[in-house]
């Protein structure tokens, strides 16, 4: 168990982006920037309108956009509007009043886990590798933190053992992050199965549930799998969403919606609805209500739901995968005994297991000899297991950049290879 104390990633990758240019990057996990043109500026304001005319409706009272650029109540104004798109769009049955609307997810994650872990005993459980903005939060907050290993399956085994393990220590698993749902950085999915085992667990230990959801909408293959909170019974699950890979990042507008009961008690739900908005009115004091207003008038013109908001998204990113699957086949065919990477059925992500050690000195060399800049899984990892992985990102790259940069990558492992042979 630690404290994470991980460099700053993102400036390192931005340093590194910035110093090669010309590079392609499959590093940034982004929504591709073409399908921004839909909100352009009338969009905005036809989106606020919409938002401005609902509002009237049920305040009776003059709404203007003046309104919108004032201060205002610090759980949110549009949390009735994320509890209906929730509940078309993931089928969770959800209040208004379980929504907290937040400054993206990130907020979300801060706040809960400052809520949940409160004293030195309490306990973060991830897996490792995952999502570095959630270890990131734990660590200012000095949460320390507890990994399991990655597999995308048998996590409800790894989690018991992990719980005993620290409680003979004195310690206490009160929050586990989990994005069972296309994983950053893995593409994993978790199955129905393991998704029950876990909820089942959690219920008995008393741990609560970070359920992050970014990618959820972005399915390939396969069949859906029901949210946690969908399946969530036993009240243990925060869910946790935003809207910056559907609409935007920079709207900064997400929610943690809390469940109907906290392991089965309505005031323990309420009490700590209470604490997370009185930490975040002296964090924040309220998310941007402009921001509100755009994303809620766009809720209220696509009827609730952003299935056909994404599809174009959904269906670029799957040719993207598509073309990035096929390229990998086609420029590591010869080495295909050494190199592994798997076929995620949605998301951002595809991961790649490498013979050899791939850090920091490696970007810089692949961004410098090769023109192609990449992602060590280590950046993600709480330990030295994922020296030799790598995370490919397709969301925001062109097919043709794809080509490109996926037989830059093989020339890059060919020469390391090359380099690492033993003389004859």
């Amino acid at each position: 168990m630690r404290i994470a104390t991980k460099p700053s990633v993102m400036n390192f990758l931005n340093e590194i982006a910035t110093q090669y240019p010309a590079a392609i990057s499959f590093a940034a996990g982004a929504p591709a920037l073409q399908f921004f043109d839909r909100m352009d500026h009338a969009s905005i304001l036809s989106a606020l309108q919409c938002y401005e005319r609902h509002a009237c409706t049920r305040t009776s009272s003059i709404c203007t956009t003046q309104r919108l650029l004032q201060y205002g109540p610090t759980g949110g104004l549009i949390n009735d509007l994320i509890a209906q798109q929730l509940q078309v769009d993931e089928g969770i049955a959800v209040t208004a009043d379980r929504v907290l609307v937040t400054s993206g997810c990130q907020e979300a994650i801060s706040l809960c886990l400052a809520a949940l872990c409160p004293t030195p005993s309490d306990v973060l459980l991830v897996c490792n590798p995952t999502y570095i903005g959630a270890t990131g939060a734990a660590r200012n907050h000095r949460i320390p933190i507890e990994h399991i290993p990655n597999t995308g399956s048998a996590l409800a085994a790894y989690i018991e053992d992990a719980a005993k393990r620290l409680h003979h220590r004195g310690y206490n698993i009160r929050a586990l992050y989990l994005i069972p749902t296309f994983d950053n950085p893995t593409g994993y999915v978790l199955d129905i199965q393991e998704r029950e085992e876990i909820l089942t667990l959690c219920a008995r230990l008393r741990i609560v549930i970070l359920e992050d959801n970014p990618y959820g909408m972005f399915r390939f293959d396969g069949v859906p799998v029901p949210s946690m909170a969908e399946l969530d019974h036993a009240g243990c699950v925060i869910y946790l969403s935003s809207f910056s890979k559907t609409l935007a990042p920079s709207l900064r507008v997400g929610a943690a919606t809390l469940p109907f009961t906290l392991f089965g008690s309505r005031n323990a739900r309420e009490e700590l609805m209470r604490e997370l908005l009185e930490s975040k009115s002296l964090l924040t004091l309220n998310t941007s209500q402009l921001n509100q207003g755009i994303a809620g008038g766009i809720l209220l013109q696509q009827n609730m739901s952003l299935r056909s908001w994404v599809e174009p998204a959904r269906s670029l990113y799957h040719h993207n995968r598509n073309t990035m699957l096929n390229c990998l086949d086609r420029e590591f065919n010869a080495m295909n005994k050494q190199i592994r990477w798997n076929k995620p059925e949605g998301g951002f992500f595809i991961s790649m297991s490498l013979p050899f050690d791939f850090d920091s000195d490696a970007v810089t060399d692949c961004a410098l000899r090769h023109g192609i800049i990449v992602m060590p899984m280590r950046f993600f990892a709480l330990d030295e297991s994922q020296n030799r992985d790598i995370r490919l990102s397709f969301s925001s790259v062109s097919p043709q950049q794809i080509q490109e940069g996926i037989r830059s990558l093989a020339k890059y492992v060919e020469s390391r290879l090359a380099s690492e042979m033993p003389p004859q």
